[in-house]
């Protein structure tokens, strides 16, 4: 085996190593904590103003196409004479 080859693989378990050891905090617990708790809130606004701003969107999404395919759907059923 050439120098070229063991030093490539060398390098190529040096990064595959060294990423695994990248250490996260584990913030399991504290989410676990902020769920859990019975303060009267649904567990989809649990996780502050972005889950309330994301459940806003989602719903104004919902109700505006709602309505338009409703709309879109009289509109094909009664189309206009043409004279």
């Amino acid at each position: 085996i050439t120098r070229s080859v063991l030093a490539l693989r060398q390098i190529a378990q040096r990064t595959i190593s060294t990423t695994s050891r990248r250490h996260f905090e584990n913030k399991v617990p504290e989410k676990q904590k902020l769920f859990q708790e019975d303060n009267g809130m649904p567990v989809h606004l649990k996780g502050g103003t972005s889950d309330a701003l994301l459940y806003r969107a989602t719903m104004l999404l919902t109700v505006g196409g709602t309505a338009y395919a409703i709309y879109m759907l009289a509109m094909a059923a009664f189309p206009k004479k043409q004279n």
